[in-house]
């Protein structure tokens, strides 16, 4: 354990100081949640469908809720439930089994909902298309406002997404 401790010492700290940029990420990010919250004046709910991904888009949208992106701390949330949700976020290829819980989850999802496509999987179907065990994109089986491209796309790409599906949404 001295030995350790002694290498420690030595060695000093070596991660980089933090950049705080003028123009950097996070001022983006601050952007994008104050402008959501303007558009609706109020908490936006969302609910994440996985239709049959890789899951690589979810992990980006987990990456939503950490501390860095914050997005809970800022009044937009994730539910359990579509009859909560004013979104939906609906991720990857749909496949034949998924196709009809895609279809219930947007009928129990109340007006006006909005349908996002994540990913190039739920966009064009990406490298599975349309086959015996997928129908493809999200598009084709439910109506779909926004795709946000990617593979997987960034949490900041997600954000840009939400809020544009919103502002398309306001009057």
């Amino acid at each position: 354990m001295i030995p350790l401790l002694k290498h420690i010492f030595r060695t000093g700290i070596l991660t980089e100081t933090v950049a705080l940029a003028e123009g950097g990420p996070q001022r983006e990010i601050d952007r994008l949640h104050d402008e959501i919250l303007r558009i609706l004046g109020r908490a936006l709910t969302i609910r994440e469908v996985d239709a049959g991904s890789c899951n690589g888009c979810e992990l980006e949208i987990h990456a939503l809720n950490n501390p860095y992106y914050n997005l809970e701390g800022r009044g937009i949330k994730f539910v359990a439930s579509p009859r909560h949700a004013d979104m939906l976020l609906v991720t990857g290829p749909v496949t034949k089994n998924m196709e009809n819980a895609l279809r219930i989850a947007y009928d129990c999802t109340p007006d006006p909902k909005l349908v996002v496509a994540v990913g190039d999987c739920g966009c064009d179907g990406g490298v599975f298309g349309e086959n015996y065990a997928s129908c493809g994109a999200i598009a084709n089986v439910v109506g779909v406002d926004l795709r946000i491209p990617g593979c997987p796309p960034t949490p900041l790409a997600l954000m840009q997404g939400i809020l544009a599906a919103v502002s398309k949404r306001s009057p």
